[in-house]
C-alpha cells in the first residue's frame, strides 16, 4: 500500500488539472464564466454555409454568447433555424438585425446582431428574422455581381461592338492629323497665355526728321492734334496681318504704345522737327488753338498677298474753331519687308511713315 500510494496522488493531480484546464477554456469560450444567459430563436432564409454550433455570436462587435442549436424548417426546404444564447445584459430587442460575418483569413461564420433603434425592452423578443443575403459568403456575392455583368454584356453586345468600331475609327483619325492637333494646341496655349512665356521686344515708331522742301516755311496758325480714331482692331499693340494670320515669329513683338495713340505721338514729333516754334497742342491743350488735326487711322498693319509690304493708310481733316472743315486728303504709304520677321517690319514701317508723315506736314502748311 506504501508503495501505491504516491501513483495515486499523482494520478488524482494529473485528473485535476486536466478538468481545470477544460474548465478554463469553457470559461473563455462563453467570455466570462456561467452567468445568466437568454435564449432567442433566430430564422436564416437562406443556406447558413459553415455555420456551427458553438459558433460565436456578436452584439455590436462585441462577443456576448454562442449557437446553441441548429437545424432544418421542416415546412421550408430554404429556411435554417437556430438557437443562440447570450447574456442576460444584452440588450436585444425586437428590431434587433441579424446576419452573418466572416472572420479572419479562413473565413469563420459567426452571429452578428446589431442594435436597433428601441431603447427599452416592450415584452418577450420574437423570433429574429436574418436579412435574405445574411448568408452570402464573399466568394458568393462576386459570383453573383460578375453573372449580372455578364447579363448585361450578353444583352448590349452589339451596341458595345459598335461603340469599340467607332473609337477604332476615332484612334485613326487622331492618327492621320497629329500634326493638325499639335498645331491647335499649340495656338491655343498662346491664345491663353499658356505654355513657355515668350520673351517680349517692344518696338517704337520713329518720326519725320528733315523737311528739305519745306524750306522757309512755317506753320501760320496753332494747331491741335487729338489722338487719332480707329476702328476697335487697330486699338492695339501688337503687329497686324492682312489677310490676318498668326505668325509665331512676332508671338513676343509689340508697338511700344496702341497704334492710335502712337501715330499721334510720332505725328505731333514730326511737326515739333519741322517747326518746333508752331508745334501743334495735344487735344488736352488745345483751348488755344485755332485749328484740330483729325486723324483716322485707316491701315497700319503687315499685307503678305504676295508679297510682304508695310501698310499705312488714314484720313486727314482740318477743322476750325466753328468745325467747319478747312481741308482734307487721303494718305497712303507702303513699303516692301525685306524679310518676314519684326526687326524687317519696324523698319518698314518707319520707311513708309517718315513719307506719310512729310506728307501731311507739308499738306498742312500750304492748308494753313
Amino acid at each position: 500500500m506504501e508503495t501505491r500510494a504516491p501513483f495515486v496522488l499523482i494520478g488524482a493531480f494529473v485528473l485535476a488539472a486536466i478538468v481545470a484546464v477544460f474548465g478554463f477554456v469553457y470559461w473563455l469560450h462563453n467570455t466570462g464564466g456561467l452567468g445568466p444567459r437568454t435564449t432567442y430563436q433566430v430564422r436564416f432564409e437562406g443556406p447558413v454555409p459553415g455555420l456551427l454550433v458553438g459558433a460565436a455570436v456578436l452584439f455590436n462587435g462585441i462577443r456576448v454568447g454562442e449557437v446553441t442549436e441548429l437545424g432544418l424548417a421542416p415546412d421550408h426546404p430554404r429556411r435554417v433555424n437556430a438557437t443562440i444564447a447570450v447574456s442576460a445584459t444584452t440588450p436585444v430587442r425586437a428590431d434587433t438585425k441579424v446576419g452573418l460575418e466572416f472572420q479572419g483569413l479562413t473565413g469563420v461564420p459567426v452571429v452578428a446582431l446589431e442594435g436597433g433603434e428601441q431603447l427599452s425592452a416592450s415584452g418577450p423578443v420574437p423570433t429574429l428574422i436574418a436579412d435574405a443575403s445574411a448568408g452570402q459568403g464573399m466568394t458568393q456575392a462576386a459570383r453573383d455581381a460578375l453573372r449580372r455583368v455578364d447579363t448585361v454584356l450578353a444583352e448590349n453586345a452589339e451596341p458595345l461592338k459598335a461603340t469599340i468600331a467607332n473609337l477604332q475609327v476615332f484612334a485613326e483619325g487622331l492618327a492621320r492629323n497629329t500634326g493638325k492637333l499639335d498645331g491647335i494646341v499649340a495656338g491655343l496655349e498662346r491664345m491663353t497665355g499658356g505654355g513657355a512665356a515668350a520673351a517680349k521686344v517692344t518696338y517704337d515708331l520713329r518720326a519725320a526728321r528733315a523737311f528739305p522742301e519745306l524750306s522757309g516755311k512755317a506753320l501760320r496758325a496753332m494747331l491741335a492734334i487729338p489722338e487719332p480714331t480707329a476702328v476697335a482692331m487697330l486699338e492695339t499693340q501688337r503687329f497686324l496681318f492682312s489677310p490676318p494670320a498668326d505668325r509665331s515669329e512676332f508671338a513676343g513683338a509689340m508697338w511700344a504704345d496702341s497704334i492710335p495713340k502712337l501715330v499721334q505721338a510720332r505725328l505731333i514729333e514730326s511737326f515739333e522737327n519741322f517747326d518746333i516754334a508752331h508745334a501743334p497742342l495735344r487735344s488736352m491743350d488745345d483751348g488755344q488753338a485755332e485749328y484740330r488735326l483729325l486723324i483716322d487711322i485707316r491701315h497700319f498693319q503687315i499685307g503678305t498677298d504676295p508679297d510682304p509690304v508695310a501698310e499705312i493708310g488714314i484720313s486727314a481733316r482740318i477743322l476750325d474753331k466753328d468745325g467747319r472743315i478747312v481741308a482734307s486728303r487721303l494718305f497712303r504709304e507702303t513699303e516692301k519687308l525685306d524679310k518676314l520677321d519684326p526687326p524687317a517690319a519696324v523698319a518698314a514701317f518707319n520707311d513708309a511713315f517718315a513719307r506719310l508723315a512729310k506728307a501731311v506736314v507739308a499738306w498742312t502748311v500750304e492748308a494753313l
